[in-house]
């Protein structure tokens, strides 16, 4: 049975690291635009409870169920329907079909998610001995199950969705936050960035908001599984089930390394007040305030020293997530932002001592800004917003600084 990861476009490889690093063997694992396949083999139901529970940057956790080419309507519905249904689908349970279409003769999504709720309806009421043009009973209070139909080049992929909500809900933030990041994004910075538990270099993020950067670097230093504050779809489907989840949590808590007295190593600031409180209620939510330190700071004003001195630390990562003008500002007050953070870190084009940086932004005058080429550099999306991120390591002077 395959099992299919669903990414933010450019994270691919990173959830495919992370399955490696679960102990999947790279053979198992395929790699396309937006999605990451395993091949999970007879121990699928058990994979898709970890999977859930501990993948920092995927978005979600689906079942590949059925594969067929179908380039006309009725090759569609009648393939549909010859699947065994009666088999996934819980008896009485509720189901929604949504999908997508690219380069194939069918592209009516629409008529796509008609024909094939229609088609499943059919076998069902076959399968149950209804009468021909009955309706079967669906009570979402029992469950829901989401049915997710793919077409490629008319090749037709069905699956279904084991997470529910978005692998990006943890369960530790509400939407209070004006512009939050999504907690995947926020781990794939973290780990781009070589973030390395109980180093000589702390981590700060000087624009936390609600604080997610921060909090997913303190779960990763704990190696807390980013799932185990929440629910998921798949415990409620009968093919899946609560005893797979049970023992998946057992074995996440079962590897949650015990907080150390080495002192505070993360630390994050925000300009507004209320943005602090917001997030070190998350941090608390999380399970890990006690390891992240909080600091209400205008970028503008703050000093290297200062700093250093804050943190404890002369070696610093710092990784953020500005506000730009496709978010919250204009794009003259934002790029101020970047001047104020590059003229602290950066000056002059030359990286200060003790410091790597991680900034992601759609501007792209940034680097012009910050007098200096990113040492390194990925295309990444923050919502719908190509985004890129600047990575700066290198204790160099760039020709032509300003």
């Amino acid at each position: 049975m395959n099992i299919i990861m669903t990414t933010l476009f450019g994270l691919e490889s990173l959830v495919a690291e992370e399955l490696r690093d679960l102990g999947y063997d790279p053979s198992q694992i395929s790699v396309s635009d937006g999605q990451v396949v395993l091949d999970a083999g007879a121990g699928a139901a058990l994979a898709v409870a970890r999977l859930n529970l501990n993948l920092r940057t995927a978005e979600r956790v689906l079942i590949q169920l059925a594969t067929y080419e179908a380039k006309d309507f009725d090759t569609l519905f009648e393939q549909a329907k010859k699947l065994p249904w009666e088999d996934w689908i819980d008896r009485n349970y509720a189901f929604h079909v949504n999908g997508y279409s690219r380069k194939s003769a069918l592209f009516g999504i629409p008529a796509c998610q008609s024909l094939i709720k229609k088609a499943i309806v059919t076998r069902l009421a076959s399968a149950y001995k209804l009468a021909p043009g009955s309706q079967i009973r669906e009570d979402q209070n029992l469950g829901l199950i989401r049915i997710q139909f793919g077409i490629v080049k008319d090749n037709v992929t069905i699956m279904v969705d084991t997470s529910g909500d978005g692998l990006h809900k943890r369960g530790y933030r509400p939407l209070r936050h004006e512009a939050p990041l999504k907690e995947t994004l926020a781990a794939a910075l973290i780990r781009l960035s070589m973030f390395r538990a109980n180093s000589p270099e702390a981590l700060f993020d000087p624009f936390c908001g609600s604080g997610t950067i921060p909090i997913e670097a303190a779960l990763i230093a704990r190696n807390v599984a980013p799932g185990l504050k929440r629910t998921f779809a798949g415990e409620r489907w009968s093919l899946i089930g609560t005893q797979a989840f049970a023992e998946a949590r057992k074995e996440a808590r079962d590897l949650i390394r015990p907080a150390t007295d080495s002192g505070i190593y993360i630390f994050g600031s925000d300009i507004a007040p209320q943005a602090i409180a917001v997030a070190a209620e998350n941090a608390r939510m999380a399970g890990v305030g006690e390891m992240i330190s909080w600091k209400t700071q205008d970028i503008s004003q703050l000093r290297l020293d200062e700093l250093k001195t804050w943190t404890n630390h002369e070696k610093l990562l710092i990784i953020g997530n500005p506000p730009y003008g496709e978010r919250l500002l204009n794009l003259e007050a934002a790029q101020a932002i970047y001047r104020s953070t590059c003229d602290l870190l950066i000056p002059d084009g030359a990286l200060a001592e003790g410091i790597r940086m991680t900034l992601i932004t759609p501007d792209e005058e940034f680097e012009p800004i910050a007098g200096r080429p990113a040492d390194k550099r990925r295309k990444l999306y923050n919502g719908m917003i190509r985004c890129m991120m600047y990575h700066y390591f290198k204790q160099t002077t760039a020709k032509g600084a300003r």
